[in-house]
C-alpha cells in the first residue's frame, strides 16, 4: 500500500514581482529595484513548502493552456510534487503581480484565471487520490464551490481538512466552515470571519494583545473544532475546541515567533500550511510540535525572495536542532 499524503488542492499562479522602496500612493508612479517571474499561487506556494518538509504531497489545480501552464507543469514535477491538472484552453493561467517593499511588506493583485474553473466534477473523478490521502489542505483561491467539494470528499474518506481561509472568499460561510477540522486563518482573515459568522467587529491590529482567553473566546465562536491564527512577528495563537486537541494538553496557547532576517514576507503563510501539514503527517499528535516545526519553516521562509520560498525539512533541522 502506497504511504499517506498530504492532499493540496489549490491554485497555481505565475508571480511577477518588483522590489520597491515603499509601494505607490494613488495616481503615482515609484522607480522600482528588482523584478522577478516565479511559480506561486497558495495551492503551489503550500504543496512545495509540504513536499521540501518530506511529505509525499499530491497538488490539484488547474491551467490554461499557454506557456504559463506547461512552466507550471516542470516547476512542480522538479520538487517531486505528483499533480492533478485540468487544463482550460478558454482560460488563462493565474497570474500575480507583488510588490514587495524593502522593510519586506508585500502588496498583492491576482488575476485568477483557470484556478477559477476548476471543476466540481474533474475533483469527485479523482476520488481515489482523495481515498489514498490523509490530510486535506485547501485555501480560497479557486471557486467556492470546488472548494466545498473537495472538503466533502475529505470528509467522506476520513481525511483531517485544513483550511487556510486566504483570501476570504464571499462565499465562505458557517456550512463550509462546518468540514474543516483546522482553520488556519491570518489576524485580518480572522477578524473578517468574526464579522462574517459571529457578527463582531475586532481590530486586526489589536488582535496580538488580547488576552489568551480573550482570543479563544473569539475563536470558540467559529465553529471549528481548531484554530491556529498567525500573528506574524507575534507568532501564533492556537484555540481547541473541547473535543478537538490534536493530542495537545492546553484548550490554548501561544507559540512565539522565531528570529529571522526578513527580506521578503511573501509566502510566509503558505510556508507555515504546508509545513504543518507536513509535520501532522509524520506525527498526528500533539499539535503543539507541528506548530513549532511549521513556525520554524514560515520564519526561514521569509529570508529568501519569492513566495516559493519554503525551506527543505534538513535545512530546518540544520538551523534549529543544535540549539
Amino acid at each position: 500500500m502506497a504511504a499517506p499524503q498530504v492532499l493540496v488542492v489549490g491554485s497555481y499562479n505565475q508571480d511577477c514581482s518588483w522590489r520597491v522602496e515603499r509601494a505607490p500612493q494613488a495616481g503615482e508612479t515609484v522607480r522600482g529595484h528588482g523584478f522577478a517571474s516565479a511559480h506561486g499561487g497558495k495551492g503551489y506556494n503550500q504543496a512545495v513548502a509540504c513536499a521540501r518538509q518530506a511529505a509525499p504531497t499530491t497538488f490539484i489545480a488547474a491551467l490554461g493552456s499557454d506557456a504559463a501552464a506547461e512552466a507550471a507543469q516542470r516547476a512542480a514535477a522538479a520538487e517531486g510534487i505528483t499533480t492533478c491538472w485540468q487544463r482550460h484552453a478558454e482560460r488563462a493561467t493565474g497570474t500575480a503581480c507583488i510588490l514587495v517593499e524593502d522593510g519586506g511588506q508585500n502588496r498583492i493583485v491576482v488575476a485568477l484565471g483557470a484556478n477559477e474553473a476548476l471543476g466540481e466534477d474533474f475533483l469527485v473523478a479523482q476520488e481515489a487520490v482523495f481515498a489514498a490521502s490523509r490530510i486535506l489542505l485547501v485555501q480560497l483561491e479557486n471557486n467556492i464551490e470546488a472548494t466545498r467539494t473537495a472538503c466533502a470528499l475529505a470528509r467522506r474518506h476520513g481525511l483531517l481538512c485544513m483550511l487556510n481561509p486566504a483570501p476570504v472568499h464571499a462565499g465562505l460561510d458557517a456550512a463550509l466552515l462546518g468540514q474543516v477540522d483546522l482553520l488556519i486563518p491570518n489576524e485580518t482573515e480572522f477578524t473578517l470571519l468574526l464579522e462574517r459568522i459571529a457578527g463582531l467587529r475586532v481590530a486586526a491590529d489589536d488582535l496580538a494583545r488580547h488576552s489568551d482567553a480573550e482570543l479563544h473566546a473569539l475563536a470558540r465562536r467559529l465553529g471549528v473544532g481548531s484554530v491556529i491564527i498567525t500573528l506574524g512577528a507575534q507568532g501564533c495563537f492556537v484555540s481547541h475546541g473541547a473535543a478537538a486537541r490534536v493530542g495537545d494538553a492546553a484548550a490554548c496557547y501561544r507559540v512565539a515567533a522565531e528570529a529571522a532576517r526578513v527580506v521578503d514576507t511573501s509566502g510566509a503563510g503558505d510556508a507555515f500550511c504546508g509545513a504543518l501539514a507536513a509535520a501532522l503527517l509524520r506525527a498526528k499528535a500533539p499539535l503543539r510540535a507541528a506548530v513549532v516545526q511549521a513556525n520554524r519553516c514560515a520564519a526561514m521562509s521569509t529570508e529568501s525572495r519569492g513566495a516559493a520560498s519554503a525551506p527543505t525539512l534538513a535545512a530546518v533541522h540544520a538551523r534549529f536542532d543544535a540549539r
